[in-house]
């Protein structure tokens, strides 16, 4: 089938006068939009292919002007900008534009690991901004509300039509009803999650993010596996949800015997149905705008490609709301749809024509096209490549379309029929627990994620880098090349990796896991594949991260030396992962909710709870731990952090390289304690208490006299961890330092220390 062209200059003008004039200048919008005109203008003069663009150029060259860089320019001179500037408080009266989007935060010290606020896009008389609120009163709102919101203006991000960052911490006031539409929306997807809560915890999180986008009850390992996976696209709504429902109410209105424009006005109304359901996302407008237009040239009888669709959809999009040229949602969107219309249709056919049914091309060519056509864009977000998104995707593929369809009905008959929902979530239930498997298995593939330059200059260096494949591919001998490349690799490269990997190196006695702003050390017993963990950080992933990477999978002990979130928040994934032979307290109970947290967790692991106390050893082949402090009975009502810190429990443990003092978040009255009572602290390795803080004593550290200082910490942390006075202090006595937030894991190895290399991205990048 031959494409139609005649609107892709306009929507490229368009959308580029959108990202020139946020990513630089207003005045840079006008000259795209000029540049625009005058092109149009050329077309149609001299009748230069594509045929019939002039006009729609010239119509787009205007648009570029006004509305998108005249509503770029207001967005730049709002005077909410300069009050933003002075960090001035105001009272403003908002709407709300999205659903509030709840934000994830890792625990420390008292304050526990999980959501307490959330980010809610409002504007104010015509200005955009971001609301920074306490989850407790604001998570509830609707898309239309009115409210007054009382907070302190700060500044947004560059790049943006948002003017200002307004952070709130009471409740909003004078809040209006919302909108009919949005209270039965919300109503279907409240339905949801109490129907998938039939299945277990991993499936029931997963349904309603693959129906409606909505990831708040999702277990935070499927998603890391997912995004290790390259299936993240699956918990955003896009065009292949709505594709999956426009067809099968098509499918159902032909049964029904409805014509082609009654079907179609069916399926229109089912699409604008939908997007209510789920939301005004970039990546659902844009595709309930390239669907509408799709049905409405059926509707006509005048069935066309998808590619004037597409470009219809950016045109629209950007012309009323120029944010979406910058959107990541919207890019990817956009990019994946397009390679599904240029690209996909040739592979098929090349693939047909060496015998390979039609089906099957089509199962290979749709995510391989999908996946190299946002692997730049998704390179430059996150740093990484996944070498497995392909296999995993087609994988997967077979059962997204049932476990949308089931799941959307039974948000569908909820409020009529519970029971009837209860069995379409059940029916669900194997298709989603499939993609949970293959999330899991595809992200547990050694190699599975290729790191990668961040930002614009490794998104065009993955760019140039497919240019050059697809280039080369053309020619016999750049395909030979190209053979031999990859053979080396997989002959070579691989195997290093895999078989004979750089991490953990030989003969590791301890290793200082990057868990950001948190502690977790892995001690090594001389059996394989054991190992007794002390802390496991603020957050699930990463210690299981660091544990998988050490191939530990039985852990006869897990110390906890207090219960801070940061040394407790990854607790659950240790549990649920690995053998474990029991988990270990100290005298300290405090904070409560954390206490409880551990109780329950090991209950539900079947998993016993003990305490260990001062004076205690504790041995296994090849590793022995002595318990040098706190004394003192149990303590439950501690609220102070300082008091629960010097609660942490002291350890010294005996490895075959050496001694290492594990020190908790012990600060200056434990450290004096310490001190007088004698103990003998020398360590060949010391773990700096409490992330480096300020609060550790010059004559704590001579007297440990370490050759090694350990000190985990997060990346760009909001603490000044670590101390420049304790990192002085740490350089007088001798001691190497070695940081995780600039090394990553950190592994205790015969006289010295081998770093992985890869610290974790600091938070919020």
């Amino acid at each position: 089938m031959r494409l139609d062209w005649r609107l892709v200059p306009g929507a490229l003008a368009v959308w580029l006068a959108g990202l020139v004039g946020l990513l630089g200048h207003w005045v840079l919008a006008v000259v795209v939009g000029g540049v625009g005109v005058v092109g149009g203008a050329v077309f149609l003069r001299r009748g230069l292919r594509p045929s019939g663009a002039g006009w729609p150029l010239v119509v787009c060259g205007v648009l570029a002007i006004c509305p998108i860089a005249w509503r770029v320019r207001e967005a730049a001179v709002d005077p909410l900008r300069a009050e933003a500037a002075r960090a001035a408080v105001v009272e403003l009266r908002v709407e709300v534009g999205e659903r509030p989007r709840r934000v994830k935060a890792s625990g420390f010290g008292a304050m526990p690991s999980g959501v307490r606020s959330v980010v809610i896009p409002v504007t104010a008389e015509g200005s955009r901004l971001l609301v920074f609120a306490p989850v407790e009163q604001w998570a509830d709102l609707l898309p239309g509300q009115r409210l007054v919101a009382r907070g302190t203006l700060g500044a947004a991000e560059p790049g943006s039509l948002t003017v200002a960052v307004l952070r709130v911490r009471g409740p909003p006031s004078e809040v209006s009803a919302a909108p009919g539409w949005q209270v039965a929306a919300q109503s279907l997807r409240d339905g949801l999650r109490v129907a998938a809560s039939v299945l277990d915890d991993e499936a029931a999180g997963l349904l309603p993010a693959l129906v409606v986008g909505d990831t708040d009850g999702m277990v935070q390992s499927v998603e890391d596996d997912f995004r290790a996976a390259g299936m993240a696209h699956l918990l955003a709504v896009s065009g292949a949800n709505l594709a999956i429902v426009c067809v099968c109410v098509l499918f159902l209105a032909r049964l029904l015997r409805a014509g082609p424009r009654g079907s179609a006005v069916v399926a229109l109304a089912v699409l604008v149905g939908y997007v209510v359901l789920v939301g005004p996302e970039p990546s659902v407008l844009r595709a309930g705008v390239m669907g509408a237009v799709g049905l409405l040239a059926l509707a006509l009888g005048r069935e066309r490609s998808a590619l004037p669709a597409l470009a219809a959809a950016v045109i629209a999009l950007v012309a009323v709301d120029p944010a979406m040229a910058v959107s990541f949602g919207f890019v990817l969107s956009v990019l994946a749809t397009a390679a599904l219309v240029l690209v996909v249709p040739g592979w098929v056919d090349r693939l047909a024509r060496r015998r390979v049914p039609r089906l099957v091309a089509e199962a290979v060519a749709v995510p391989a096209a999908a996946h190299l056509a946002t692997a730049p864009v998704v390179a430059g977000m996150s740093g990484q490549v996944s070498l497995v998104a392909v296999v995993a995707n087609l994988v997967a593929a077979p059962v997204v379309a049932p476990a949308t369809v089931l799941g959307l009905a039974a948000a569908l008959v909820m409020p009529v029929l519970p029971w009837l929902a209860e069995w379409l979530a059940r029916f669900a239930g194997p298709p989603v627990g499939w993609l949970v498997l293959v999330g899991g298995w595809a992200a547990d593939v050694p190699g599975a994620v290729l790191d990668w330059p961040s930002g614009w200059w490794g998104g065009v260096a993955l760019v140039l880098l497919l240019g050059c494949l697809a280039v080369g591919s053309r020619y016999r001998r750049a395909r030979v090349a190209m053979a031999l490349g990859v053979i080396g690799v997989v002959l070579v490269l691989l195997p290093i990796r895999v078989l004979a990997p750089g991490w953990p190196p030989a003969g590791w006695a301890a290793v200082a896991c990057d868990v950001g702003q948190g502690d977790a050390v892995v001690l090594s017993t001389a059996d394989s594949g054991r190992a007794v963990l002390v802390d496991t950080g603020p957050d699930p992933a990463p210690v299981r991260e660091c544990l998988d990477r050490l191939e530990v999978r039985q852990l006869p002990l897990v110390i906890l030396s207090h219960l801070h979130a940061d040394h407790v928040g990854g607790l659950a994934s240790v549990l649920a992962d690995r053998s474990v032979g029991a988990v270990a307290v100290g005298p300290g109970r405090a904070p409560e909710w954390a206490w409880r947290q551990v109780r329950r967790q090991t209950e539900a692991a079947s998993v016993p709870l003990v305490s260990v106390a001062e004076g205690q050893r504790l041995a296994w082949p090849g590793l022995s731990v002595e318990v040098l402090a706190p004394r003192g009975k149990e303590v439950r009502a501690e609220s102070d952090g300082t008091a629960i810190n010097n609660r942490s429990v002291v350890l010294r443990a005996t490895t075959r390289t050496g001694r290492v003092l594990l020190t908790g978040d012990v600060e200056l009255a434990a450290q004096a304690d310490l001190l007088a009572a004698g103990v003998d602290l020398t360590a060949e390795v010391v773990k700096v208490p409490h992330h480096g803080s300020r609060y550790t004593a010059p004559e704590f550290m001579a007297a440990v006299r370490a050759r090694v200082a350990l000190v985990s910490v997060g990346a760009g942390n909001r603490y000044g961890h670590p101390s420049p006075r304790t990192l002085d202090v740490l350089t007088w006595t001798g001691a190497r330092v070695v940081r995780t937030d600039l090394q990553g894991d950190s592994a205790v190895v015969g006289s010295g220390v081998v770093v992985r290399g890869q610290p974790r991205s600091p938070p919020g990048r």
